[in-house]
């Protein structure tokens, strides 16, 4: 799609040009007035877009601006107002840093092109005054010193606060990271107010227009003699620029003081409005690019954001290169799932009472050209957050199923368990495809297992239900996984069309047995309690499974609550199918010698 033409763009010209209608008379009629801006737009779009940058673009802007007539301070002001606000978000590139970055540049240099060209235009209309009568050359001078603070503060400042704007704050930060100033090291912290935009939808733009002055107002009243600026950024985003700190740490207590100056209550127009903040520091030598400490502290306000908002993260190089490795993942997921790179590995489910293998679970597996073979801990919550584990899910479930099936000829009966994520369950037509899937490869319904997590199944309404339902009415098997961490309703779990419970690998260990008072009853032991969950699988009529089982002594634990089935390594860890295959024949082949089918089929092979 043309760059000119993409969703919002229209938009924002409009709004470029009623800005400047507004700030500015010109004699001209709204479709001239539009022609104009929508030829500026086109330009300011190139320039924000296209690599690599051409020097000038934005005093050229600038300058074109005051050369069609927009040559007043009011017009710089919205014209810098418009851009700021809205055209990365029309373009769809708000979250890009170099966007936003080059965007910054380009605003500079737009008000110092608009700046040059009025003050080469008012030097013609000095001459023309000063031939007319010299008379009035004192004045004209005056007139024109006066005009060109209100141009730079119009493009250095913000017009609803007063604050220095985001130009102002990145021309402070290069300064102080030049070497023309003596200063060793500076620090970054960029601040947002949490869910601002809910003050703005429920009392309205007016109301947040009062709060952003008075959150204004607080931390300009920050005293420290490090502050060296205080800036509104962008709608409810502000920043404070810290110069000679020491360490992080100085960093650090000035946006903890910002934060605390915000926390307590504001009152406007006679309501009180309880906000929080959120920030991001970022500290270093002059060394560094102020633009890179600028980008380091909103990633690390995006870590405030993502881990609870109300706080403060630091930038951490290392978890920097995790998102961005994890980001590598990600990106790279659709085309190995279209290379066949996942896999499943499967791991033993043994019948506690005679050690047999009853069943196996597939997990998935990326065969990573570079990394290796990675388990499901490093990408399955990258597909989820895609969306791409539905289409992952289905991949594994087919071919789990298919392996399964092949099973059948050496071990009749032998079932597989598969995960099947909160976005499949959420998903309509997940029936249909676990049907066709069963056709084509031809397991019997009964013999697979949809292991499902206790957070999939809080809110039984809906797809999720009818999900669930029309799956047992298939015949697959449906168990809770990791049962007992999450948040089960006992209620649902009665109503649910389960086959059985995998309780989860902590309740399997010893717990710390809590100081018993004189007097206070006796507290229950480990296996008291084991007895209990798995007493309530058997009443509601579930085949009870325990994950985690690592030691003969904890199977044989297990095996006396009354468990059902055993999953974990004392049984075997996950490997590829042959291996199964190669223990599955090994057993049968000492079974027709023997006879002995009491001796446990795993761990046969553990590893």
């Amino acid at each position: 799609m043309d760059d000119r033409h993409r969703p919002g763009v229209e938009e924002f010209v409009t709004a470029w040009a009623t800005a400047l209608h507004r700030a500015h008379y010109v004699p001209i009629s709204a479709g001239q007035r539009h022609r104009i801006v929508s030829a500026l737009a086109d330009r300011l779009v190139a320039a924000v877009l296209t690599d690599p940058v051409r020097p000038g673009d934005g005093q050229r802007i600038g300058a074109d601006l005051v050369a069609a007539g927009f040559g007043s301070p009011e017009a710089l002001g919205g014209t810098i107002a418009v851009i700021g606000a809205r055209l990365l978000a029309a373009l769809g590139v708000a979250d890009d840093p170099t966007r936003a970055t080059r965007l910054n540049g380009l605003l500079a240099d737009l008000a110092a092109g608009f700046a040059s060209a009025a003050h080469d235009r008012s030097l013609r209309e000095q001459d023309t005054v000063r031939l007319a009568a010299l008379a009035a050359r004192t004045q004209a001078e005056e007139a024109l010193r006066v005009s060109e603070a209100r141009f730079r503060r119009f493009a250095t400042h913000d017009q609803l606060t007063g604050l220095p704007n985001l130009t102002r704050f990145t021309e402070e930060l290069g300064r102080l990271c030049s070497a023309a100033v003596p200063v060793d090291r500076v620090g970054v912290c960029c601040l947002d107010v949490d869910d601002f935009a809910a003050v703005n939808d429920v009392l309205g733009h007016q109301v947040g227009d009062l709060l952003l002055r008075e959150i204004a107002n607080r931390l300009a009243a920050l005293t420290d003699p490090r502050i060296d600026l205080v800036a509104r950024l962008d709608s409810d985003r502000f920043a404070i620029l810290v110069r000679d700190t020491t360490c992080a740490e100085d960093a650090i207590k000035i946006a903890d003081r910002a934060l605390a100056t915000l926390a307590a209550p504001f009152r406007v127009n006679g309501t009180e409005v309880p906000l929080t903040a959120s920030a991001g520091v970022a500290e270093g030598t002059v060394a560094d690019d102020g633009a890179t400490l600028m980008r380091d502290s909103e990633i690390a306000l995006h870590w405030a954001k993502a881990d609870g908002k109300a706080t403060l993260r630091r930038f951490d190089q290392d978890r920097s290169a995790a998102d961005a490795a994890r980001y590598r993942l990600s990106a790279a997921m659709p085309a190995a799932l279209h290379r066949g790179e996942f896999t499943a590995a499967y791991q033993p489910i043994a019948a506690l009472r005679s050690g047999r293998l009853a069943g196996v679970e597939a997990l998935a597996r990326w065969r990573h050209p570079q990394l290796g073979l990675l388990t499901a801990a490093r990408f399955i919550d990258l597909a989820e957050h895609t969306g791409l584990v539905v289409a992952l899910g289905r991949h594994l479930l087919e071919q789990a199923c298919r392996q399964a099936s092949d099973w059948q000829r050496i071990q009749p009966g032998l079932y597989v368990s598969v995960n099947v994520s909160v976005r499949q369950l959420r998903q309509n037509g997940l029936a249909g495809e676990v049907a066709q899937i069963l056709d084509r490869t031809g397991l019997p319904p009964h013999l697979l297992q949809l292991e499902v997590t206790e957070q999939a199944v809080i809110d039984l309404t809906g797809v999720v239900t009818e999900s669930l339902a029309a799956l047992m009415a298939l015949g697959v098997r449906i168990v809770i996984d990791d049962f007992g961490i999450g948040y089960a309703n006992l209620a649902n779990l009665r109503s649910l069309p389960l086959h059985g419970l995998k309780l989860d690998a902590s309740l399997t260990r010893p717990s710390a047995q809590p100081v018993r008072r004189p007097g206070a009853r006796r507290p229950g032991t480990d296996d008291d309690f084991l007895r209990t969950v798995v007493s309530l699988g058997h009443r509601l009529g579930l085949v009870v499974t325990a994950e985690g089982i690592e030691t003969a002594q904890q199977a044989l634990r297990l095996t006396a609550t009354g468990c059902d089935n055993g999953q974990g390594w004392h049984f075997g860890r996950p490997v590829p199918p042959d291996e199964i295959t190669a223990s599955i024949v090994a057993q049968r082949d000492r079974d027709a010698v023997s006879h002995d089918t009491a001796r446990p089929a795993f761990p046969a092979q553990q590893r």
